[in-house]
Protein backbone atom coordinates (compact mmCIF):
# COMPACT_ATOMS: atom_id res chain seq x y z
CA UNK A 1 0.00 0.00 0.00
CA UNK A 2 1.68 3.27 -0.88
CA UNK A 3 2.04 5.67 1.68
CA UNK A 4 2.63 3.04 4.69
CA UNK A 5 6.03 3.37 6.58
CA UNK A 6 8.67 0.99 5.22
CA UNK A 7 11.93 1.49 6.26
CA UNK A 8 13.28 3.63 8.95
CA UNK A 9 17.19 4.81 8.76
CA UNK A 10 18.87 5.96 11.97
CA UNK A 11 21.99 8.57 11.00
CA UNK A 12 24.49 8.73 13.43
CA UNK A 13 28.20 9.91 13.44
CA UNK A 14 29.77 6.38 14.15
CA UNK A 15 27.86 3.40 12.64
CA UNK A 16 29.48 1.39 15.14
CA UNK A 17 28.24 3.32 18.90
CA UNK A 18 24.96 3.18 16.92
CA UNK A 19 24.76 -0.27 16.86
CA UNK A 20 25.86 -1.00 20.32
CA UNK A 21 23.11 1.84 22.18
CA UNK A 22 20.35 0.23 19.72
CA UNK A 23 21.18 -3.25 19.94
CA UNK A 24 21.63 -2.94 23.93
CA UNK A 25 18.57 -0.85 24.23
CA UNK A 26 16.28 -2.94 21.81
CA UNK A 27 18.19 -6.27 21.28
CA UNK A 28 18.29 -5.77 17.56
CA UNK A 29 20.49 -7.52 15.71
CA UNK A 30 22.96 -6.06 12.96
CA UNK A 31 24.13 -7.35 9.56
CA UNK A 32 26.43 -4.83 6.84
CA UNK A 33 24.48 -2.95 5.41
CA UNK A 34 24.94 -1.88 1.52
CA UNK A 35 28.72 -1.57 0.04
CA UNK A 36 30.32 -2.68 4.20
CA UNK A 37 28.40 0.58 4.89
CA UNK A 38 26.39 0.67 8.33
CA UNK A 39 24.00 -1.88 9.09
CA UNK A 40 20.52 -3.62 8.14
CA UNK A 41 19.06 -3.66 11.64
CA UNK A 42 16.67 -6.74 12.38
CA UNK A 43 14.02 -7.10 14.77
CA UNK A 44 12.99 -3.57 14.89
CA UNK A 45 9.35 -4.56 13.30
CA UNK A 46 9.83 -2.55 9.90
CA UNK A 47 13.04 -2.80 7.82
CA UNK A 48 15.79 -0.48 9.20
CA UNK A 49 19.59 0.41 9.14
CA UNK A 50 21.81 2.52 10.82
CA UNK A 51 24.70 4.79 8.46
CA UNK A 52 27.25 6.78 10.24
CA UNK A 53 29.16 9.74 9.10
CA UNK A 54 26.30 12.12 9.99
CA UNK A 55 26.42 13.32 13.27
CA UNK A 56 23.43 15.74 13.05
CA UNK A 57 21.04 13.30 11.47
CA UNK A 58 17.60 12.24 13.28
CA UNK A 59 16.18 9.01 11.93
CA UNK A 60 14.36 9.35 8.69
CA UNK A 61 11.15 7.97 8.20
CA UNK A 62 10.36 6.28 4.40
CA UNK A 63 7.03 5.61 2.92
CA UNK A 64 6.49 3.36 0.26
CA UNK A 65 5.95 4.28 -3.15
CA UNK A 66 5.09 2.09 -5.97
CA UNK A 67 6.31 4.40 -8.49
CA UNK A 68 9.46 6.50 -7.45
CA UNK A 69 9.66 8.18 -10.45
CA UNK A 70 5.69 10.23 -10.00
CA UNK A 71 6.40 10.19 -6.48
CA UNK A 72 9.64 12.18 -6.43
CA UNK A 73 7.47 14.43 -9.82
CA UNK A 74 4.52 14.93 -7.20
CA UNK A 75 6.83 16.58 -3.94
CA UNK A 76 8.82 18.42 -6.58
CA UNK A 77 5.50 19.78 -7.90
CA UNK A 78 4.13 20.29 -4.50
CA UNK A 79 7.00 22.18 -3.56
CA UNK A 80 8.80 19.71 -1.52
CA UNK A 81 12.85 18.90 -2.98
CA UNK A 82 14.17 15.66 -3.71
CA UNK A 83 17.84 14.22 -3.25
CA UNK A 84 19.60 10.67 -4.59
CA UNK A 85 21.47 9.31 -2.15
CA UNK A 86 24.81 8.41 -2.74
CA UNK A 87 25.24 4.96 -4.11
CA UNK A 88 21.13 3.76 -4.08
CA UNK A 89 20.62 3.21 -7.41
CA UNK A 90 23.32 0.90 -7.50
CA UNK A 91 21.59 -2.22 -9.27
CA UNK A 92 22.50 -4.81 -6.36
CA UNK A 93 21.38 -2.75 -3.78
CA UNK A 94 18.12 -1.75 -5.68
CA UNK A 95 17.87 -5.31 -5.89
CA UNK A 96 17.87 -5.93 -2.52
CA UNK A 97 17.01 -2.86 -0.42
CA UNK A 98 14.75 -1.50 -3.14
CA UNK A 99 15.30 2.49 -4.08
CA UNK A 100 15.49 5.36 -1.62
CA UNK A 101 14.99 9.01 -2.29
CA UNK A 102 15.44 11.34 0.52
CA UNK A 103 12.93 14.55 0.12
CA UNK A 104 11.89 17.62 2.32
CA UNK A 105 7.92 19.04 1.96
CA UNK A 106 7.52 22.70 0.86
CA UNK A 107 8.18 23.60 4.73
CA UNK A 108 11.78 21.61 4.59
CA UNK A 109 10.27 18.88 6.94
CA UNK A 110 12.72 15.86 5.99
CA UNK A 111 11.37 12.45 5.22
CA UNK A 112 12.09 9.43 2.73
CA UNK A 113 10.68 7.60 -0.72
CA UNK A 114 11.10 3.90 -0.76
CA UNK A 115 10.59 1.52 -3.24
CA UNK A 116 10.78 -1.63 -2.15
CA UNK A 117 12.72 -4.41 -4.39
CA UNK A 118 10.84 -6.04 -7.30
CA UNK A 119 10.86 -9.60 -6.39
Amino acid sequence: MSGEVSFIEFGAADAMTARTFYGKLFGWSFEPGPGGEGYVIGGAGVPAGVHGGDPAAAPYVFFRVDDLDAATAAVERLGGTVETIGDADDEATAATFGAFRVCRDDQGSPFGLHRPPRH
